[in-house]
This record gives C-alpha cells, structure tokens and sequence, in this order.
C-alpha cells in the first residue's frame, strides 16, 4: 500500500525544511526522509496528527525484529523527534509524541586520522599537468590546512575569499557561518588554481568571477560536487597503495588532531571546526592520549 496524499505532502514538506531551514547535508537528509518515510509506510491511514507515543514506542518494537545497530536506531528516533517537531510548529499535530524517547547510546569510536607523513604523501603524489589535476591539488591542500568539511569547500564563492588576510568564509551546519585560517602554503595553490587552471578547466564554456560564482568548478563550468572531491582522494590514495580508508572527513580528523597534539587549545579547535559544542572537540584529546600512549610503549625500555 502506497502513501496516502496527505503524507506524500508532510514528507515533501519536511525535506524541504530539513535542506533549507536546517541546511542539513544532502545525505543526512536523504536517510532522515528514508527513516520518516518508512514509519508514514507503516502507519498506513492513521494521520500523522493523530499518532501517540504510544503508537511511536510500538513502531520502535516492530523495527526491532530488523536487528539495526544501535546508531541507526538513534538516528530513526532523531528523525522521528525532528519530524513532529516540524509537524507541531506547522500545527499538523497537537505534541511531539517522540520528545520523551530515549535513544540508545551510540557505539563511541575514534575518529580515524592520517599521520603528517601519509598526508605529504597524498599531496607529493597528485597529478598537477592537467588543470583539473592542479585544481584537486588546491582543494587537497585547502582541506589540510583548514580542517573545513567538503560540503563547505564545495559551496565556496568568491565572496568568501579574503586571502589578503588569509581567511575564508565558511557556513557551516544549521547555516552558521564562521572565518577559518589559510596557510600561506595553501593559499599559494589556491591563487595559483583560481588565477591559471580554472579559467581553462571548462573548455568551451564562459566561466565567471561574480561574487557570487562557485570557487571550485567542474568540466562543464558548474560547482564541482563533493562526489568529485572524494573521488579525486580516492585515485591518489589508490595510487601509493596507501593501506586506510581515506575520505574528506578523515582530513578534517587529521587536521585537529595534529592541532591538539602540537598544543593547541581546545577551544581554538573548536572554533576552527565550528563544532556546536566542546564535547565534540573532546574526542580528539583521547585520540592524542592513545598516541602518547603508542609512542610511550614503543620509546620506554621497561614498558
């Protein structure tokens, strides 16, 4: 049985709200809309309006028998807990009937990150002959140096740009808007990609400099996607056989942990990745204490 009009429209409208209002990420919004639309599929006729706590509790017990990780079970109730949080501000229901849910704690992991070395080696090893290989460069480059997330390089204007200063602005998640630091390293490639390669990396196409004209382009003249930026990693990565999984987010990993390793503050950290709150920074203290742990058994003759 499909949905019934009524929850095609509540869905649609959500996922407009989750994208413009929340600026959620396109994948975050993709598996929230996956996990609404399930639950909509499973309360058949029953108006959105009308659903209980109950009735939620009962859906989580059916899911059950799925036997989904403890992550996804919490991301399921977060989409619940946003879903009527928007339905009760646009008064299609009376309450959040999943407000008072407890999710399951999350399975804590470190968050992986490259060595100093491994990352030279990642940047010696990019083709820069052609001008889409010069513009990956940047982007590599820019990744390390400022720790920004790719959906934030990629939605980078010229409007951003203050290289005078070396700074950039960035928005970040729930449309916050923060100044991050260049290195005078990466802003060298930058200039360098803005100022050759780019006015030639769309053969046949007019390509701007409006305030307003994405930063980082494709073959056709249009934003580059961050697909392409992780597909750039993966082709260098696979080049030297380099033995990790590495994506944008694992530079962005890398980037604090070295910050905190060599003395930053915590708070500075903070700042920089426009994290919400210190305890998402906090994570990368641990990290650094694993390592002085790694480096004090390997180093001490007694350990």
């Amino acid at each position: 049985m499909g949905l019934k009009s009524s929850s095609k429209h509540d869905l649609e409208n959500f996922r407009t709200y989750i994208l413009v209002e929340k600026n959620f990420s396109k994948h975050t919004a993709k598996a929230y809309c996956s996990d609404i639309l399930d639950f909509l599929l499973w309360i058949g006729d029953t108006d959105v309006g009308e659903v209980t706590l109950a009735k939620v509790r009962e859906y989580l017990h059916f899911i059950q028998k799925f036997n989904y990780k403890k992550n996804t079970i919490a991301r399921k109730i977060a989409s619940l807990r946003t879903f009527y949080k928007f339905l009760y501000r646009e008064k299609r229901s009376d309450s959040n009937p999943a407000m008072s849910l407890n999710a399951p704690k999350r399975a804590k992991s470190l968050p992986k990150f490259l060595t100093p070395f491994e990352v030279e080696q990642i940047l010696n090893n990019i083709n820069i002959e052609t001008p889409a290989g010069f513009r990956n460069k940047a982007i590599l480059e820019l990744l390390w140096a400022t720790g920004m997330r790719v959906s934030e390089l990629s939605g980078l204007n010229f409007e951003d740009l203050n290289l005078e200063e070396n700074e950039i602005r960035v928005f970040g998640k729930g449309a916050k808007e923060r100044i991050i630091l260049v290195t005078d390293r990466a802003k060298s490639f930058l200039e360098r990609y803005i100022k050759t390669a780019r006015p030639i990396i769309a053969k046949g196409y007019t390509v701007s400099e409006n305030e307003d004209s994405p930063v980082f382009i494709n073959s056709t003249g249009f934003r580059l996607q961050t697909q392409s930026i992780r597909k750039a990693i993966n082709e260098v990565v696979d080049k030297i056989q380099l033995p990790k999984h590495v994506t944008p987010h694992v530079f962005r990993h890398s980037f604090a942990t070295h910050l905190i390793e060599n003395g930053a503050d915590l708070r500075v950290v903070q700042e920089l990745l426009g994290h919400a709150s210190i305890s998402n920074t906090q994570i990368y203290t641990h990290i650094s204490s694993q390592h002085l742990k790694e480096v004090y058994n390997e180093a001490h003759p007694r350990a």
